[in-house]
């Protein structure tokens, strides 16, 4: 869709009041086949943002760009975004390298929920922020074994 838009605003020559059209992405980090990726994932699904000056010839292209089903904002026309929300937004799409938010901490009950100790219950021992890994002590056999998994493989009970 923002594709279509840009070779719109091309092909119409309204460069002048149709500046910038932004489809919101972040990297994430997801854990796909045992392996970890970085990835990039809409903040939004499905909306773009685009900076314009709303005159009736540039709406018009906006409205009628394929696959572009409504707006948001009340009435026929869109509600401008603030500037501060942009700001934000453009510092969450510039992010360079996502960041491992682990949210359990050494003591936190915790369920394997990927890997070769699916479905096990454990105990966070240890927390490397900055590798994104964390030991945990699985009880097997009896005993409690440290396993060291990916942040993402773990979920907080």
């Amino acid at each position: 869709m923002a594709k279509a838009l840009k070779q719109r605003v091309e092909s119409l020559g309204m460069e002048d009041k149709i500046f910038n059209v932004i489809v919101p992405k972040e990297k994430k980090i997801k854990i796909k086949n045992g392996k970890r990726k970085t990835i990039e994932e809409k903040i939004y699904p499905g909306y773009v943002l685009v900076e314009m000056i709303v005159t009736d010839d540039s709406w018009y292209v906006v409205r009628n760009t394929p696959n572009v089903t409504g707006f948001v904002g009340a009435g026929t026309t869109p509600v401008p975004v603030s500037v501060e929300e942009i700001e934000t937004l453009k510092k969450r799409i510039a992010g360079d390298e996502p960041h491992f938010k682990i949210e359990a901490k050494p003591g936190d009950l915790v369920k394997i929920i990927d890997g070769p100790f699916k479905d096990f219950d454990g105990k966070v021992s240890e927390v490397d922020e900055e590798r994104g890994k964390v030991k945990v002590l699985v009880n097997m056999f009896g005993r409690d074994t440290p396993v060291e998994l990916d942040s993402l493989q773990i979920k907080k009970l």
